[in-house]
């Protein structure tokens, strides 16, 4: 079972959340929160496989609970649940450490899905908000762009064909066992190329390793 801390200031909306996720028969919500500060203690109390977190909440906003969490508990990956009216906050959100970002108004089986991934180690963008990102998070200027597919081939131009390959599929959303079969690899192995990746392209998780992956062209379109 994936083991998920939920944190929205509405109780309503975790109920709705709730009876989605437990729909899955996969997912198991061990924890809720009404706020930022009380999300953070519970998920250093619980330890979940994921904290799914509402951005606007009293005392604390998810923003710097999401952060607070990937500090503190490493081994719980985090995704936030949102309108898309906010994605001013993207940015902030995927730069913090969250692998998934996931909207309110989505279809429920990709709340399941999102929340399936990220507990896997992969990322998980909903459709409207990947569009968002892969267009430079705001910045859709054909000057601007150029100039980010330049430095992001710099970028994976250290990178060995091996590991050019790994981060197209980290690009694709692939997590670490899909990517071990499809390589012929052990998840180890796998393991060990995603953290040179991450480490060599001077990012902080996979979603950002995955936009990289995406201006450089390394992910069919």
């Amino acid at each position: 079972m994936i083991r998920v801390l939920l944190a929205d200031d509405e109780a309503m909306v975790r109920a709705g959340v709730r009876a989605i996720l437990g729909s899955s028969g996969e997912t198991e919500v061990v924890a809720e929160a009404g706020d930022g500060r009380e999300a953070v203690g519970l998920a250093q109390a619980h330890r979940p496989d994921v904290a799914l977190l509402d951005i606007r909440m009293p005392r604390l906003d998810g923003l710097a609970a999401a952060e607070e969490i990937v500090r503190t508990v490493p081994g719980t990956a985090v995704a936030m649940l949102t309108t898309f009216s906010e994605r001013a906050y993207v940015a902030r959100a995927l730069g913090g450490g969250a692998t998934g970002f996931l909207l309110k108004s989505g279809d429920p089986y990709e709340l399941i899905a999102g929340v399936r991934a990220v507990a896997g180690g992969a990322a998980f963008l909903s459709p409207k908000v990947a569009r968002y990102v892969i267009e430079g998070l705001g910045g859709a200027d054909g000057g601007g762009r150029l100039a980010r597919e330049a430095a992001a081939h710099a970028r994976v131009a250290v990178l060995s064909p091996r590991e050019r390959e790994v981060l197209s599929l980290v690009g694709a959303g692939l997590s670490n066992p899909e990517i071990a079969a499809r390589l012929h690899l052990v998840e180890g192995t796998v393991k060990a190329y995603v953290s040179a990746v991450l480490d060599r392209l001077g990012v902080r998780n996979r979603v950002q390793a995955a936009i990289v992956a995406h201006e450089a062209g390394l992910v069919a379109t």
